[in-house]
């Protein structure tokens, strides 16, 4: 029984985090500063496109949820149980390994993400198991976490090993799912925030940014990171067009946010 209500907890919390990150940007910037790209389409015609992928998206987001919920759920009993490696004391392991804790954690979703999900688009797997992410072809924050539900799985089975394997204090455990629910919108806007320099700087360049997975959304078999760009640059998966195509996303949502201030 209190296994189900933490399901049915986390499915709510998991919802509410979804809808308010993801709904708050999408209204900011779609809505209020009408800022995406228009793909060389009507303004009209792509409104309607992007009305069709919310609600695609939105649904499989809520779908995702149950799965995600339900790792979470198990991870909550579990830490009750004291067969978790979640801790709460600073003096445990150091204040120095939080900071490494945290990092090392990114790093290994990231490499895990990259080999998962580049399995994914194989052609034998990519119907059933990552084809309803790709619905949006033109990525909005609602796509952040529409997920396959075989999808989800793998993420949540991720979750879970991570913290039965590994020490994680819970300061760092909340701060990783804070940083991956607001990394995961920011790569599925569907537009540019920033200058071209980005692109070009030594720094900006090992980031995986809007511009960066929304190539991956069009052209599928580049740029499967998640959180850094050096898997696809050893691997062969980066597009060596990226630079030019930055500047393309930059000049096209320019011009629809021109043309929305004189509508």
């Amino acid at each position: 029984m209190l296994f189900v209500l933490y399901w049915l907890c986390f499915c709510w919390i998991i919802l509410f985090r979804y809808f308010l990150v993801a709904g708050v940007t999408y209204f900011w910037f779609y809505l209020f500063k009408k800022i995406f790209l228009n793909q060389n389409e009507s303004t009209d015609r792509f409104s309607l496109s992007i009305r069709d992928s919310v609600r695609q998206d939105v649904k499989q987001s809520m779908l995702a949820t149950v799965i995600l919920a339900f790792c979470a759920a198990v991870v909550m009993v579990s830490y009750n149980l004291g067969e978790t490696r979640l801790y709460v004391s600073f003096d445990r392991y150091g204040i120095g390994y939080l900071g490494l804790s945290f990092i090392g954690i990114l790093i290994l979703q990231d490499t895990c993400f990259y080999f998962i999900h580049r399995l994914l688009h194989h052609p034998l797997l990519f119907k059933h198991f990552h084809s309803d992410h790709h619905y949006s072809k033109m990525p909005t924050p609602w796509t952040s976490f529409a997920l396959d539900l075989p999808e989800a799985l793998l993420q949540g089975l991720f979750f879970l090993a991570v913290v039965f394997i590994f020490p994680i204090h819970l300061l760092v455990l909340a701060s990783w799912l804070l940083v991956m629910t607001f990394w995961a919108v920011f790569n599925h806007l569907g537009f540019e925030l920033f200058s071209a320099s980005l692109a070009r700087h030594w720094l900006g360049k090992w980031f995986v940014g809007s511009t960066y997975h929304s190539i991956h959304h069009q052209k599928f078999r580049v740029h499967y990171g998640l959180y850094f760009t050096v898997w696809d640059r050893l691997l062969d998966t980066y597009d060596g067009k990226y630079e030019s195509h930055f500047d393309s996303f930059l000049k096209s949502s320019s011009e629809v946010r021109d043309a929305s201030k004189v509508m």
